[in-house]
């Protein structure tokens, strides 16, 4: 495990040392949850952007097979 130095804010650590302790972790191992946390939420937000990029591709083209489907749909003979 690798370790680093950062500077936080007063209140900020005060809170997340509050915070710790109400849920009986180590401040450095709330620290670590809400990085991973952020962690996980960040790739989340970054899954659904790349989703709807991909989706914007093919949207016309999606939109062109559902009108080719309307058609059968609405006159199976056609």
């Amino acid at each position: 495990m690798s370790t680093i130095s950062i500077k936080l804010p007063d209140e900020l650590l005060k809170a997340s040392t509050k915070f710790a302790e109400s849920l009986h972790l180590s401040r450095a191992a709330y620290i670590r949850r809400s990085i991973e946390r952020m962690n996980r939420e960040t790739e989340r937000k970054l899954r659904a952007e790349r989703m709807m990029r991909a989706s914007l591709k093919v949207r016309k083209e999606s939109m062109a097979v559902n009108a080719e489907f309307a058609v059968v749909e609405c006159d199976p003979d056609a």
